[in-house]
């Protein structure tokens, strides 16, 4: 493949920096009708800046969960990043000061348009660098300042539930997993791990069915070797 212009990189950095942001507003209002406060959700997407890791602490703290179960759901969620460095690192070829901020910016798109505009023939991984950067960097940006709109009109809303913002945690989370879901093994694990979790909601403390399903799935893409880096398709076209 030939490496596309920076200038097209960038473009189609900051469409899904955009795209990927709207949902940081829905975050940003369930954090403070969780019972957070806007400078504690804003610092969930500052510090932890992880989508799914980040719903789920929302999720626990809203149910009345320990702070132990949240931690532990969010760190099982956000270990795939770690396994997208172990991909990238070569790619990236990131030292010193760099190698923090690069750790703290993978996440699934920037790990997708990384590889989407790696061009083999090219040792310098211009393209993968690029598109690693922008969007990490526009994701970065646009999740933050949705979070904070969120969070500002969600410290005003009384009732979550009059703007149907009580479905939005499910929600987010399905979005966030459904493009994901590219192989019968996927697909049917993800099954798997709703009916899980369903059934041990009734008998176990709030925040546990997460950790029971993301054992569940962690252990079976463990064992079948199921692919790391997320989807391509949909940012190299």
């Amino acid at each position: 493949m030939t490496t596309k212009p920076r200038s097209v990189i960038i473009r189609d950095a900051i469409s899904i920096g955009i795209a990927v942001g709207a949902y940081a507003i829905s975050f940003g209002a369930l954090g403070t009708t969780s019972g957070l406060t806007v400078l504690q959700t804003q610092l969930l997407s500052l510090l932890l800046f992880s989508g799914a890791s980040q719903f789920a602490v929302v999720s626990i703290v809203g149910a009345g969960g320990n702070p132990a179960s949240a931690w532990a759901s969010s760190a099982l969620l956000g270990m795939r990043n770690g396994l997208y460095g172990l991909r990238l690192a070569p790619l990236l070829g990131a030292s010193g000061w760099r190698k923090p901020f690069a750790a703290h910016l993978t996440i699934d798109e920037s790990t997708a348009m990384a590889l989407a505009n790696d061009d083999p023939a090219d040792s310098s991984h211009r393209g993968a660098r690029t598109g690693f950067w922008a969007t990490g960097l526009s994701v970065f940006v646009f999740w933050n300042t949705a979070t904070l709109l969120g969070a500002v009109a969600g410290s005003h809303i009384s009732d979550p539930r009059v703007f149907g913002l009580d479905a939005a945690i499910p929600a987010g989370f399905a979005a966030l997993v459904a493009p994901r879901l590219t192989t019968s093994l996927t697909r049917g694990l993800a099954l798997v791990c709703a009916v899980v979790a369903v059934a041990v909601t009734p008998s176990v403390r709030p925040g546990v069915p997460v950790l029971i399903a993301a054992l569940i799935a962690l252990t079976t893409a463990m064992k079948f070797g199921e692919p790391i880096p997320p989807t391509t398709e949909d940012v190299s076209s």
